[in-house]
């Protein structure tokens, strides 16, 4: 609490302060929100079981399997605060800022301490047609969230990350060009684990860090177009992401390994009032740090007949998967909402050495198949104060990795696995 009431302090003062020097404003903003949710399966969420993304697949013992169990959460640690800067300007360029954050860290399970984490935090350029921010921002792939009332915004099905970030755009009437370079913190990219012995030991096990891009040495890249005019709009984007797993032999010598990886997505959305339609679809080549079901397999190293040696430079092929959703919400006060996504998993276009080099998602399982989920949900708004109620189906189709070559892909007794979550939401916004 001393957090908050420093960051409150701060947030009022600045504005007493700033707005007496200069022409501007700043408004503080926020959201008391409380979520009850019921799960019918053992599933893999985050902050404190909220953020849901699969259910878990079957793990039989005596007695039947482990994970088809119950279970209950509440908790209101997703509550928000923030504050926007505006109609601050100089030399002829008009400057914005936010600052965002909420309770989402220190959060183990359903326990934990919850504490205050940055969400965004940016400063935003305008003059004329050009725009330009840096800081901490959505990335461009995650812009455009289904209506769901759910914490995860729609994912696995949906790109989601907020990352530091350079981003420009231009306007071309309806039309606007848009270029970005990125980089990672919170959502980052899998890979070996560097961690033994300094960084010069490389185990088999996958890890997610931006250790990654770091030695890459180049940022991430977005391109991409968006059209807007009377209630539509329509964004192309591409996504370019080349990062270096390894940098260090366990030898101590260099190394030369990279991956490069191209992702292009389409969105679409129209607003006509009272109805809102959304929709996104993607072709990833990996994709993991954008919270994607998706990683990337070694498939030769540099030595001589490509076996596998440590200490010579390795050889990468991403898995390729598609995701596709779409959302429907109608009413103004009382608003009903519908959603539906479907992914699926393609494997590496090249053969990789096995299992064990496969780097995936942490939140995601690398014998999964494919997936589906349909949502409805009923909100209610009453002035500041919102109630949603949301029922949600998702279903995942596990497999078991067969003997041969290996294109990190289960193709083997395949299964639907299911869970059924119910929960509600209580929100207070000032």
């Amino acid at each position: 609490m001393r957090r908050l009431a420093a960051f409150i302090s701060a947030a009022l003062l600045s504005a007493t302060v700033s707005a007496g020097e200069q022409d501007g404003r700043i408004q503080f903003y926020g959201f008391v929100r409380t979520f009850v949710a019921y799960d019918s399966r053992e599933s893999v969420a985050s902050m404190g079981e909220l953020l849901y993304y699969m259910p878990r697949d079957v793990e039989m013992a005596e007695g039947g399997d482990l994970n088809a169990v119950g279970s209950l959460r509440v908790s209101a640690l997703t509550s928000r605060v923030g504050f926007d800067v505006t109609g601050f300007s100089f030399g002829g360029w008009d400057m914005d800022a936010k600052v965002e954050a909420d309770f989402g860290a220190g959060i183990t399970g359903v326990t934990g301490t919850a504490l205050l984490r940055l969400r965004q935090a940016y400063v935003a350029l305008t003059r004329g047609c050009f725009s330009f921010k840096a800081g901490q921002a959505w990335h461009p792939m995650s812009s455009g969230h289904p209506d769901k009332i759910s914490l995860n915004a729609g994912a696995p099905f949906n790109p989601l990350s907020r990352t530091p970030l350079f981003q420009a755009e231009y306007l071309f009437g309806d039309l606007s060009l848009e270029l970005a370079a990125l980089w990672q913190m919170q959502f980052a990219s899998a890979g070996p684990d560097l961690s033994t012995d300094g960084g010069h030991v490389y185990g088999t096990g996958s890890v997610t860090s931006a250790e990654y891009i770091k030695y890459g040495k180049i940022p991430e890249i977005y391109l991409g177009v968006c059209y807007s005019a009377d209630g539509l709009l329509a964004r192309l984007g591409l996504d370019l992401l080349s990062i270096k797993p390894r940098h260090v032999s366990p030898s101590g010598e260099k190394l030369d390994d990279r991956i490069t990886t191209l992702t292009p997505f389409l969105y679409l959305q129209y607003d006509g009032g009272a109805l809102s339609v959304k929709a996104k679809s993607l072709f990833a080549q990996g994709g993991e740090h954008v919270f994607l079901n998706a990683g990337y397999g070694v498939t030769a190293s540099s030595a001589r007949g490509g076996r596998l040696d440590e200490n010579a430079s390795w050889e990468y092929s991403p898995t390729r998967s598609s995701s596709t959703w779409v959302s429907l919400r109608y009413g103004r006060e009382l608003q009903g909402v519908v959603f539906a996504g479907y992914l699926k998993n393609f494997g590496t276009k090249e053969a990789i050495i096995g299992p064990d080099y496969l780097y995936f998602r942490k939140n995601s399982f690398s014998n999964m198949d494919s997936a589906r989920g349909l949502s409805s949900a009923l909100i209610y708004n009453l002035g500041r104060l919102t109630f949603g109620l949301e029922y949600d189906i998702t279903e995942v189709r596990y497999g078991e990795w067969a003997d041969g070559e290996c294109h990190g892909l289960a193709t083997e007794n395949l299964h639907w696995v299911r869970n059924h979550r119910i929960q509600s939401m209580v929100k207070f916004t000032f």
